[in-house]
């Protein structure tokens, strides 16, 4: 069941979110949206490292720490993180099936 209290993701965030199910670093990120958006959603770094940190603010992700030499600040979603994007796939897919209820199937 979907949380009524529950808003709607951007695609960018939707994407982070699932690049973020393993640590990352900000590049390997925006390589990962690409990769999974079959380059459809190119981050710029200013909307990556934007979004990054209102989702360190909500704790859908969390800094996670390396070795002391590595400069690199990587991520990873938390717990509630995986929740919203959860959510967010159940959204999705209630849009798709109803879409599809309306236009007959689409082939």
């Amino acid at each position: 069941m979907i949380d009524k209290n529950h808003v709607a993701l951007t695609e960018g965030v939707y994407y982070i979110l699932l690049s973020l199910l393993e640590p990352l670093h900000g590049y390997g990120i925006m390589q990962n949206v690409l990769d999974l958006s079959h380059h459809r959603v190119n981050l710029a770094p200013g909307t990556l490292y934007g979004a990054i940190s209102t989702l360190l603010e909500k704790k859908y992700i969390k800094n996670v720490t390396r070795a002391s030499n590595d400069r690199k600040k990587e991520y990873v979603i938390t717990e509630e993180g995986r929740m919203v994007l959860e959510q967010e796939i159940l959204r999705l897919k209630e849009l798709l099936n109803n879409g599809e209820k309306v236009l007959g199937g689409i082939k």
